[in-house]
C-alpha cells in the first residue's frame, strides 16, 4: 500500500514539474519582447559640498533611536559615518543599530554607498578629522588617519608578509638574535 502511495506521489511530482509547453500557449520570441525595469534604489549623487553632505548624513544617523552622536567625513565621493552608542549595549543590539543606520543611509542619494562604523576609536578619529575640516585648518595627517582606520578594519594575513632576509635575522634592537649556549 505504501508503495502505491509513493509511486503516485512521484508521478504527481513528475507531471507537475514538466517543462513541456501546452499547445495553446503562445510562443515567446525573446528578440521581440523587452523587459523594462525601473531603478528603485537611489542613484549616488556627486558630492559638491562635502560639509553640507556630512551634516546631512550625521542628522540621518542621529535620527535612529539609541544613536547618541554621529560623525561623518566625506572625501571625494565617499562618506564614512561613525556612530556613538551606549557602552552597555550588547553586541547584537549594536549590530542592529548599525544596520538601521546603514538602512537609513541607503535610502538617501548621498549615503547610498557610505561606510558605517560603530567602533568608538574610529568614531573619535572621524570626529577629529571632521573638526579640523570644519575649523578650516589644513588637514594634516588626513591620509594617515584614514590609513589607520582602514588598517584597523582590514586584517593582517601572515601570507601577505614579505620575507626580507635582513629583517628575519635581526632581533628587536636590530641585532642578530643571541642563541643561548647549551
Amino acid at each position: 500500500m505504501r508503495l502505491i502511495y509513493v509511486c503516485g506521489l512521484i508521478l504527481i511530482l513528475a507531471v507537475g514539474c514538466s517543462q513541456a509547453p501546452k499547445s495553446g500557449a503562445p510562443s515567446q520570441d525573446t528578440n521581440q519582447k523587452q523587459v523594462k525595469v525601473q531603478q528603485i534604489a537611489p542613484q549616488k549623487l556627486e558630492i559638491k559640498d562635502s560639509k553640507a553632505v556630512a551634516a546631512h548624513l550625521e542628522n540621518l544617523a542621529m535620527g535612529i533611536p539609541q544613536v547618541e552622536s554621529a560623525h561623518c567625513v566625506v572625501f571625494g565621493n565617499t562618506a564614512v559615518v561613525g556612530i556613538n552608542i551606549k557602552k552597555e549595549l550588547d553586541r547584537a543590539k549594536v549590530g542592529t543599530i548599525k544596520y538601521s543606520v546603514a538602512e537609513a543611509l541607503k535610502k538617501d542619494p548621498y549615503g547610498v554607498n557610505a561606510i558605517v562604523t560603530a567602533d568608538m576609536d574610529l568614531d573619535q578619529r572621524l570626529r577629529n578629522i571632521r573638526d579640523n575640516i570644519q575649523a578650516g585648518r589644513p588637514i594634516q595627517g588626513f591620509a594617515e588617519q584614514m590609513a589607520d582606520i582602514v588598517g584597523r578594519v582590514m586584517p593582517q594575513l601572515p601570507r601577505d608578509i614579505r620575507n626580507d632576509p635582513d629583517i628575519d635575522n635581526a632581533g628587536p634592537n636590530g641585532n642578530s638574535p643571541q642563541v643561548p649556549a647549551r
